[in-house]
Protein backbone atom coordinates (compact mmCIF):
# COMPACT_ATOMS: atom_id res chain seq x y z
CA UNK A 1 0.00 0.00 0.00
CA UNK A 2 2.74 2.47 0.48
CA UNK A 3 2.94 2.67 -3.17
CA UNK A 4 -0.66 2.93 -3.45
CA UNK A 5 -0.50 5.84 -1.28
CA UNK A 6 2.53 7.22 -3.19
CA UNK A 7 0.60 6.85 -6.49
CA UNK A 8 -1.90 8.99 -4.29
CA UNK A 9 0.23 11.31 -3.11
CA UNK A 10 2.11 11.78 -6.58
CA UNK A 11 -1.47 11.94 -7.72
CA UNK A 12 -2.74 14.73 -5.25
CA UNK A 13 0.79 16.77 -5.94
CA UNK A 14 0.11 16.52 -9.46
CA UNK A 15 -3.22 17.69 -9.13
CA UNK A 16 -1.98 20.96 -6.44
CA UNK A 17 0.28 21.61 -9.52
CA UNK A 18 -2.08 21.73 -12.27
CA UNK A 19 -4.50 23.98 -9.60
CA UNK A 20 -1.43 26.57 -8.97
CA UNK A 21 -0.63 26.56 -12.70
CA UNK A 22 -4.33 27.13 -13.40
CA UNK A 23 -4.36 29.76 -10.60
CA UNK A 24 -1.33 31.35 -12.07
CA UNK A 25 -2.47 31.42 -15.47
CA UNK A 26 -5.79 32.38 -14.74
CA UNK A 27 -4.05 35.27 -12.55
CA UNK A 28 -1.82 36.26 -15.48
CA UNK A 29 -5.10 36.43 -17.89
CA UNK A 30 -6.84 38.40 -15.47
CA UNK A 31 -4.24 41.06 -14.62
CA UNK A 32 -3.56 41.36 -18.55
CA UNK A 33 -7.17 41.80 -18.58
CA UNK A 34 -7.03 44.10 -15.41
CA UNK A 35 -3.54 46.01 -17.09
CA UNK A 36 -5.82 46.68 -20.21
CA UNK A 37 -8.72 47.57 -18.98
CA UNK A 38 -6.59 50.54 -16.74
CA UNK A 39 -4.81 51.30 -20.27
CA UNK A 40 -8.49 52.06 -21.42
CA UNK A 41 -9.41 54.22 -18.66
CA UNK A 42 -6.24 56.08 -18.64
CA UNK A 43 -6.67 56.60 -22.36
CA UNK A 44 -10.56 57.52 -21.90
CA UNK A 45 -9.75 59.95 -18.79
CA UNK A 46 -6.87 61.41 -21.43
CA UNK A 47 -9.35 62.07 -23.89
CA UNK A 48 -12.23 63.37 -21.94
CA UNK A 49 -9.48 65.86 -20.12
CA UNK A 50 -8.08 66.86 -23.48
CA UNK A 51 -11.77 67.56 -24.70
CA UNK A 52 -12.64 69.48 -21.52
CA UNK A 53 -9.52 71.29 -22.13
CA UNK A 54 -10.05 71.88 -25.61
CA UNK A 55 -13.34 73.44 -24.46
CA UNK A 56 -12.17 75.66 -21.97
CA UNK A 57 -9.71 77.06 -24.37
CA UNK A 58 -11.91 77.61 -27.02
CA UNK A 59 -14.63 79.28 -24.55
CA UNK A 60 -11.47 80.95 -23.17
CA UNK A 61 -10.19 82.56 -26.83
CA UNK A 62 -13.33 83.35 -27.31
CA UNK A 63 -13.78 85.91 -24.24
CA UNK A 64 -10.44 86.80 -25.50
CA UNK A 65 -11.90 87.75 -29.07
CA UNK A 66 -14.48 89.56 -27.25
CA UNK A 67 -12.52 91.42 -24.75
CA UNK A 68 -10.21 92.75 -27.94
CA UNK A 69 -13.39 93.61 -29.72
CA UNK A 70 -15.10 95.24 -26.29
CA UNK A 71 -11.10 97.36 -25.96
CA UNK A 72 -11.35 98.71 -29.49
CA UNK A 73 -15.18 99.86 -29.02
CA UNK A 74 -13.98 101.42 -26.21
CA UNK A 75 -11.22 103.34 -27.84
CA UNK A 76 -13.65 104.45 -30.57
CA UNK A 77 -16.75 105.87 -28.10
CA UNK A 78 -14.13 107.21 -25.96
CA UNK A 79 -12.61 109.23 -29.50
CA UNK A 80 -16.19 109.93 -30.74
CA UNK A 81 -16.91 111.02 -26.87
CA UNK A 82 -13.57 113.41 -27.44
CA UNK A 83 -14.78 114.97 -31.15
CA UNK A 84 -18.25 115.31 -29.47
CA UNK A 85 -16.30 117.45 -26.69
CA UNK A 86 -14.79 119.71 -28.72
CA UNK A 87 -17.31 120.46 -31.24
CA UNK A 88 -19.78 121.10 -28.35
CA UNK A 89 -17.38 123.15 -26.87
CA UNK A 90 -16.79 124.95 -30.40
CA UNK A 91 -20.72 125.62 -30.63
CA UNK A 92 -20.32 127.03 -27.06
CA UNK A 93 -17.91 129.75 -28.30
CA UNK A 94 -20.11 130.62 -31.21
CA UNK A 95 -22.85 130.48 -29.66
CA UNK A 96 -21.77 132.72 -26.37
CA UNK A 97 -20.47 135.15 -28.93
CA UNK A 98 -23.39 135.18 -30.62
CA UNK A 99 -24.65 136.04 -27.65
CA UNK A 100 -22.66 138.55 -27.00
CA UNK A 101 -22.44 140.12 -30.75
CA UNK A 102 -26.57 140.64 -30.32
CA UNK A 103 -26.27 142.21 -26.90
CA UNK A 104 -24.12 144.54 -28.21
CA UNK A 105 -26.46 145.42 -30.87
CA UNK A 106 -29.25 145.93 -28.41
CA UNK A 107 -26.90 148.45 -26.39
CA UNK A 108 -25.74 150.50 -29.32
CA UNK A 109 -29.76 150.38 -30.35
CA UNK A 110 -30.13 151.92 -27.05
CA UNK A 111 -27.01 154.44 -27.58
CA UNK A 112 -28.84 155.27 -30.50
CA UNK A 113 -32.73 156.02 -29.55
CA UNK A 114 -30.45 157.74 -26.34
CA UNK A 115 -28.63 159.94 -28.65
CA UNK A 116 -31.53 160.75 -31.02
CA UNK A 117 -33.54 161.60 -28.18
CA UNK A 118 -30.59 163.90 -26.69
CA UNK A 119 -30.55 165.86 -30.46
CA UNK A 120 -33.92 166.24 -30.43
CA UNK A 121 -33.70 167.45 -27.35
CA UNK A 122 -31.01 169.95 -28.03
CA UNK A 123 -33.05 171.00 -31.32
CA UNK A 124 -35.86 171.80 -29.44
CA UNK A 125 -33.83 173.98 -27.14
CA UNK A 126 -32.28 175.67 -30.13
CA UNK A 127 -35.86 176.36 -31.69
CA UNK A 128 -37.27 177.21 -28.75
CA UNK A 129 -34.15 180.00 -28.39
CA UNK A 130 -34.15 181.05 -32.27
CA UNK A 131 -38.12 182.09 -31.73
CA UNK A 132 -37.63 184.04 -29.08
Amino acid sequence: MDRSKQGDVHGLEASLIQIINSHHSSSLKLRESTEKGKKDAIRSAKRVSELLVDSVNREVQESFVMQKRIEMEIRALAASILQFGKQTDQWLAASQSANTAIKEIGDFENWMKTMEFDCKSINAAICSIHQE
